[in-house]
């Protein structure tokens, strides 16, 4: 990284914040993700909610790994140009996926998840019976 690094201003990175393209600020620098947004473990609507911002503390506040910071090189683009970073913007945690509201199909695979073992039992047992007897 010599002095032929980029740097970005925060409202170019901005431009960059759909699933389709996807740029991140973390500790200054810049990284295109676009191509980490399937396999990244929290989902890419995390990712791409961080865009338009320093995404330093949403990146530190989940506890990343030494191997996740260390596959932030791969995706590396540039530098930020700090001086264009808002000092305070304000956190919006990501929307969350709502709950099964209907619990009634949760309760039948539970259910069916014991009768079915259940039933197999018993016609197995049913069977040996059967054929002891005949």
């Amino acid at each position: 990284m010599g002095s032929d690094r980029k740097v970005y201003t925060l409202a170019e990175v901005s431009a960059h914040n759909s699933a389709n393209d996807c740029w991140l600020v973390i500790d200054g620098k810049v990284y295109d993700v676009t191509k980490f947004l399937d396999d990244h473990p929290g989902g890419d609507e995390v990712l791409v909610t961080s865009t338009g911002k320093d995404a330093t503390d949403d990146f530190v506040d989940v506890g990343h790994s030494t191997a996740a910071r260390a596959m932030l090189d791969e995706y590396y683009v540039g530098e930020i140009d700090d001086t264009a970073i808002p000092e305070n913007v304000e956190y919006t945690p990501p929307k969350q996926p709502h709950d099964n509201q209907d619990k009634t199909s949760e309760f039948i695979i539970r259910l069916l998840q014991f009768l079915v073992p259940l039933a197999i039992l018993g016609l197995a047992v049913a069977v040996k019976i059967y054929t002891k007897s005949a």
